[in-house]
């Protein structure tokens, strides 16, 4: 079975156009010696107004192609399956997020590596800002997770004959094309949290255990980790002046 012309372009925005413009702008945002708070509420802003545009756009054309709210992942089967799956993924990931987190606060990233450039830099360092980062996240598990695990499996399995394997894995790789960014690391493991998203949108047919999960683990990562970082580089700073001094 074909797949229609406005699902193409709009998988072919997911595949080509997001993950090239991301790579374009965290290059340009990490050749900077310093980024300041404001300048990170705007990026938040921006990705927060195209994260919606490109939802609604794709709900707009699900609608017009016939995919009713079941075959998005929309509704929930059976509520207490959902609501189980959805706690028991969110506190896995958040107690692997926390092992990550305090295994960091012991060994220190590679001074200039690509991730500890990004959590420096990218992640928020006040209260504005880290406004701003909360509700990009609350975006982004949301709007992420229909336009992956939602519309590109969707599509994805009607066109593949009604194959669950290959919606897996096909929403799975365009998740992680989107991050690549972060480099060869980051872009396996957002493919494995992506085919765990998606095993978990099968088994109860619902978004919610996902969006509830990628809620977590996005706001540890934003929060918690980059302050261990930040919290070691001062550190560092302080016995290098020590030294000079």
């Amino acid at each position: 079975m074909g797949m229609p012309w406005d699902f193409v372009l709009i998988l072919a925005v997911l595949g080509v156009l997001v993950p090239w413009r991301g790579a374009v702008r965290i290059r340009e945002l990490l050749s900077r010696p310093y980024i300041a708070p404001s300048d990170r509420v705007v990026l938040y802003a921006s990705t927060i107004v195209f994260q919606w545009l490109a939802a609604v756009v794709a709900f707009w054309r699900c609608r017009e192609r016939g995919l009713s709210p079941t075959n998005l992942g929309l509704v929930h089967g059976n509520l207490s399956r959902t609501i189980a799956v959805a706690l028991g993924v969110a506190s896995l990931l958040a107690l692997v997020q926390w092992m990550g987190f305090r295994r960091l606060r012991q060994q220190s990233l590679p001074e200039g590596s690509r991730i500890r450039q990004i959590m420096t830099k990218l992640m928020p360092s006040g209260r504005n800002d880290s406004l701003a980062f909360i509700a990009l996240v609350c975006t982004v598990a949301v709007c992420e997770e229909f336009l992956y695990r939602g519309f590109a499996f969707a599509a994805i399995y009607r066109a593949a004959g009604n194959s669950t394997a290959t919606a897996i894995i096909g929403s799975s790789a365009l998740f992680a094309l989107a991050h690549s960014y972060q480099g060869r690391a980051g872009l396996l493991n957002t493919f494995l949290l992506g085919l765990l998203f998606a095993a978990c949108r099968v088994w109860t047919m619902s978004l919610l255990p996902a969006m509830l999960a990628h809620l977590v683990v996005d706001l540890i990562a934003g929060l918690l980790i980059p302050r261990a970082v930040r919290v070691e580089v001062v550190a560092m700073d302080r016995v290098v002046s020590g030294h000079i001094l």
